[in-house]
């Protein structure tokens, strides 16, 4: 939130990466390493939303603000590209945006595994602040809540810093101060807090500590389902300005488009590599008959199919045999279905199939005649 400041009076200590990119680090670390599936944040100017959506393990996103505007010009960063519809991810990602203040409750809010405050707390007036506890660690209950803020001991260090870092800060801390506060919340909703921070003070002055200020708070036991909901508000009190669900491979019409194009382009591989084969053997009858098996093959059960998976493709005439079988035998393939059934079920009516349903057919007639 401060980062334009930032730049502005930073002239004599200069970060590397800048602090705000040091603030987001520290939050996708610890994303990477506690893997949660939903991340509630205070979003600004929803970088770090942008940020985390590429980490793999996040189902659910959502911001908050109490400045609409904001997160309205920068928001559309946050909706899928064509290649997210191209090529869909396996895991589902929706991503929120809500207008409201941390010092209401929401239902929206419920269920979040990380909750981020990153340089929020000293945006609250003091009626907000004496809320937050109750509504992120009380009512909200995350297993992880992040908040960093200024450490003011750090200030004197900054150029044009003469009371606060950001005119509209309320207040801003010592670490005393942040840890005081810190372990009495952490006491109250029965969580561990660790301290740490980013931004490094010159050496020889450490006693300064970090420029930012972060405090880890852990939950030590699960919340009951029970104690949420005796809680939840009857009323929605945020509004959502945004959201966008990106194409994902468990919404089974992604999930079918991804396995047509995969077997389509495995099996053209393997028409490929065959009809090279086959011309090579040109128009000798005794050869090419080692690529023209009898179609007998194909009219049995397909239980017998699935069994016989050393059956080959070939070339009858002017149409290439494909099975499905073969075409399952490729990794990509297999992962996406999971089963033959599934791969069966899913290309059903999309793919060209032999009589009996249990080889993708080509027909090469007009290539011949290419040719």
């Amino acid at each position: 939130m401060d980062k334009n400041f930032q730049e502005e009076f930073t002239q004599i200590i200069k970060f590397q990466p800048p602090l705000y990119k040091q603030r987001y680090q520290f939050v996708k670390d610890l994303v990477e390493k506690y893997k949660p599936k939903k991340v509630d944040l205070g979003c600004a100017d929803c970088s770090l939303l942008w940020m985390l959506k590429f980490c793999s393990c996040i189902e659910v996103l959502a911001g908050l603000d109490i400045c609409a505007n904001v997160m309205k010009e920068k928001m559309h960063t946050l909706s899928p590209l064509p290649v997210d519809y191209l090529q869909p991810s396996e895991r589902s990602l929706t991503v929120t945006l809500h207008h409201g203040s941390v010092a209401h409750k929401d239902p929206c809010m419920l269920g979040f595994d990380l909750v981020t405050c990153i340089e929020l707390i000293e945006h609250l007036e003091e009626s907000e602040l004496k809320k937050f506890p109750e509504v992120v660690f009380g009512f909200m209950a995350p297993s992880i809540v992040v908040i960093s803020t200024p450490n003011s001991e750090f200030n004197p260090l900054l150029p044009r810093v003469m009371l606060y870092r950001h005119p509209d800060h309320k207040f801003e801390w010592s670490q005393a101060q942040f840890q005081s506060w810190a372990l009495e919340t952490a006491r109250c909703y029965n969580y561990s807090v660790e301290f740490t921070g980013v931004g490094h003070p010159p050496t020889g002055m450490e006693k300064v500590g970090f420029c930012t200020q972060i405090g880890v708070f852990v939950r030590k036991c699960p919340q009951t389902g029970e104690s949420v909901q005796s809680e939840k508000p009857t009323e929605a009190v945020y509004k959502t300005v945004f959201k966008a669900v990106y194409p994902s491979l468990k919404d089974e019409k992604y999930l079918q488009n991804a396995v047509i194009s995969e077997v389509i382009f495995t099996a053209q591989k393997i028409k490929h590599r065959l009809m090279s084969k086959h011309k090579e053997y040109g128009d000798d009858s005794e050869r090419r008959s080692k690529f023209q098996p009898s179609m007998d093959c194909f009219s049995d059960h397909l239980g017998k199919v699935l069994v016989e998976k050393h059956m080959e493709p070939f070339v009858s005439g002017n149409e290439v045999y494909i099975p499905l079988t073969t075409i399952f035998s490729f990794p990509k393939v297999n992962r996406l279905c999971g089963t033959f059934e599934k791969l069966c079920k899913l290309i059903a009516g999309k793919v060209t199939l032999s009589s009996d349903g249990s080889a993708v057919v080509f027909n090469i007639e007009h290539e011949n005649e290419e040719n």
